[in-house]
């Protein structure tokens, strides 16, 4: 069976689209954390929706626990660049009133035509910069797609990608949970390495037609 190639992005079209909000204004860093959030996390965009500061431990060790489908939460591990841009997005936000983390310009928390809005009005920013964006219907879940592609660009092990990713339910022991959560900090690791914000050079990659379908079942 031959599969459609999945939408994803490379690391500089990432880059492009992050470059476009201005987080020295509240609207700016509001985008630019989220846009963040959803790369570093592959996070769907349903998560990102629902995503309250109570789900954020943005101190050591920095991390976020995701309710994803089946109401299986998964802890996952954050750059320091998108811990930084979430402790600018709180210090104008109040949690005692709207516990969601991502809000619109009424204080309510945004909705997921809300952040695909966000997403393509940026993209259609970068596309001045970047004209390759323009040959792409890039959704929020493409940002999911290209989190896979760099974890697997990067070397790390499908299987950890599909844990990483909510593709596997997550142990409830300690033991687990520590060892879990360590295997994803090195994977997150190897991934800013590879296909992070600050520019590097990488090596061209072909999927072969078994990620193809894997991609596509996220």
């Amino acid at each position: 069976m031959r599969h459609r190639p999945a939408t994803y992005l490379e690391a500089e079209e990432v880059r492009a689209i992050l470059a476009r909000p201005n987080p020295a204004t509240v609207e700016g860093g509001r985008d630019y954390a989220l846009l963040l959030f959803l790369y570093n996390t592959g996070a769907r965009v349903s998560e990102a929706a629902d995503l309250c500061w109570s789900d954020l431990q943005l101190t050591a060790p920095r991390l976020v626990c995701l309710h994803g489908k089946g109401r299986k939460d998964r802890l996952l591990p954050l750059w320091r660049d998108t811990v930084a841009a979430l402790h600018r997005l709180r210090m104008n936000a109040q949690p005692d009133r709207q516990p969601h983390v991502f809000l619109n310009r009424r204080g309510e928390a945004l909705s997921r035509d809300g952040i695909a809005y966000i997403l393509r009005r940026h993209v259609q920013g970068a596309t001045q910069a970047l004209p390759t964006l323009d040959r792409k219907r890039i959704t929020p879940h493409v940002l999911r797609h290209s989190c896979a592609v760099a974890l697997l660009q990067s070397g790390t092990d499908i299987t950890v990608i599909r844990d990483y990713l909510g593709h596997a339910s997550i142990a409830t022991t300690g033991r687990y949970l520590s060892t879990n959560l360590q295997t994803k900090r090195d994977a997150l690791e190897t991934f800013w390495q590879h296909a992070g914000i600050r520019p590097v050079r990488a090596k061209a990659w072909k999927p072969t037609p078994n990620l193809l379908a894997f991609l596509d079942s996220l």
